[in-house]
């Protein structure tokens, strides 16, 4: 009988109550030696809960799987023939590796074959894509999905060739999603259906389900992939649709931090911030999280630990609804790979707020997201910022919608400045706390830096400021001393 085994009726309750999710990033899926210290860790906690596990692609393989179809967009093959060399030799590697023992050697077999037959797979769509000279959504989302695929079929394996009972779960059998391809949305009501009808039995026999983070498929079978670091969000898809205890996502870094540590000494790392908090740091450059990795979770107000896979004695931050937080600002972080658009009416024939809504229901068609949005009361001028890789579909998005006042003159010609960068203040204690916001910007201006833009949004959980590139980085430092991060209550160092 295996350990979560019990009689038919209280056994869905139980597992429903007790069900811990767990996610594996790119980092503590890197090599052989990162998955045995997820199998440990695993192993730990199937003595406490149901565990569902959810994993990414080891880490740079996306990057190579997405060089691979572009270099078959524009028909080099060799180039295409030597990505799927490395692809199929780093995971053999890693799975000779991870399965050396002569006791494992069925275990190994069954791996390798998965891994063969995998690059076999992405092969194929390689070839379709040289074939047509251009990369379909559709096919593009199916290739991207083999990254996690091949971290999943070596991780289960190797629990199966520790004893623990384990399978590999693709996330296109179980998350249901619209068919908007590259960046989808699930339909939470299908997938826990269907969550029901592929896990739930897995976890009554005590196995457990190793699923690739990252992809889902629509409800008539296409497969999609729910944008760049989505399996933080497919973790958390999976356990709002399992009405799951926890969700606990495995990273390289001890938890949710004040500022960058790479960029500001001194740093603490918070014990607790709420969903709110979270969502704005992951919004606004924080490497912590997908950004709609939350929104599942809402709801059911299921709380999200983020721990370090390479230090998983340490306890990591907790993410909950709310809790008693301390006046003032939590943390700090910043974003440098952005840009800054300008836009302005020539005349007065042009109506600066339509002027706005067009600009905005243009770049909503484009699905470019916008950072920080800043107007003017009098020029009726305004600006947004953006990420430098949306810049290019932005103004062909703008110019589309809005060519005659461009080619009459109605608008003056649209300016694009690469060279800012966004610093974001967050804090949910930051509202009604009065002179706050003086402070965070005298602290930036003692450092001789100008703000070229702000923007606070009515619920007063962040400040987001624009400032010149090389200014960056001196201003989040001014912030975190100003502020007294490193000294935060609530945080652990």
């Amino acid at each position: 009988m295996g350990p979560f085994q019990l009689t038919p009726t209280p056994l869905k309750e139980c597992v429903l109550n007790n069900v811990l999710v767990m996610k594996f990033g790119g980092t503590s899926m890197g090599s052989a030696d990162r998955m045995r210290v997820a199998a440990t860790i695993i192993s730990d906690q199937r003595k406490q809960h149901a565990l569902v596990v959810v994993v990414s692609a080891m880490s740079k393989v996306t990057d190579l799987l997405l060089d691979t179809l572009r270099h078959a967009e524009l028909g080099d093959r060799a180039a295409v023939d030597a990505n799927l060399r490395t692809l199929l030799d780093r995971h053999l590697t890693a799975g000779e590796d991870l399965l050396a023992q002569a006791t494992a050697a069925k275990f190994r077999e069954a791996a390798l074959e998965n891994v063969h037959a995998l690059v076999s797979e992405l092969h194929r769509i390689a070839n379709g894509i040289l074939m047509l000279g251009e990369r379909p959504p559709r096919s593009v989302d199916e290739a991207l999905a083999i990254g996690e695929r091949l971290s999943s079929t070596l991780l289960a394996h190797y629990l199966e060739a520790s004893g623990i009972n384990a399978t590999a779960v693709n996330g296109s059998d179980v998350v249901i999603t619209d068919a908007v391809f590259g960046n989808a949305s699930p339909q939470m009501n299908l997938t826990e259906e269907r969550c029901q009808q592929r896990l739930l039995p897995l976890i009554q026999r005590g196995t457990i389900p190793v699923v690739t983070g990252f992809n889902g498929a629509t409800t008539d079978g296409r497969p999609t992939t729910l944008g760049r670091g989505g399996s933080d969000f497919s973790a958390s898809i999976l356990a709002a649709a399992l009405n799951a205890q926890e969700l606990w996502i495995w990273t390289d870094v001890d938890g949710i931090m004040t500022a960058d540590p790479r960029l500001v000494s001194g740093v603490a790392v918070l014990d607790e911030v709420t969903y709110a908090e979270a969502a704005e740091l992951a919004y606004n450059g924080a490497k912590i999280l997908h950004p709609r990795t939350l929104a599942p979770l809402v709801e059911k107000g299921i709380p999200v630990w983020s721990k370090n896979s390479f230090a998983p004695e340490k306890p990591g931050t907790k993410i909950v609804s709310r809790f008693d937080e301390p006046k003032g600002v939590r943390a700090v972080t910043s974003m440098s790979n952005v840009a800054l658009i300008s836009m302005e009416p020539a005349n007065a024939v042009l109506s600066g707020t339509r002027l706005m809504a067009r600009a905005l229901d243009a770049l909503a068609l484009g699905n470019v997201e916008i950072l920080v949005f800043s107007s003017s009361s009098y020029r009726q001028s305004f600006c947004f910022l953006i990420r430098k890789h949306d810049v290019i579909a932005a103004l062909e998005a703008l110019e589309a919608n809005l060519s005659i006042e461009l080619a009459h003159g109605y608008l003056k010609p649209i300016e694009v400045d690469e060279n800012v960068g966004l610093l974001a203040v967050v804090g949910e204690g930051m509202r009604g706390t009065p002179g706050l916001a003086g402070r965070v910007f005298t602290a930036i201006s003692r450092e001789e830096i100008n703000i070229i833009a702000i923007a606070q949004g009515s619920s007063e959980l962040t400040i987001g400021i624009v400032v010149r590139l090389d200014g960056l980085e001196r201003a989040v430092h001014a912030v975190h001393d100003e502020c007294q991060l490193g000294q935060v209550a609530g945080s652990s160092r």
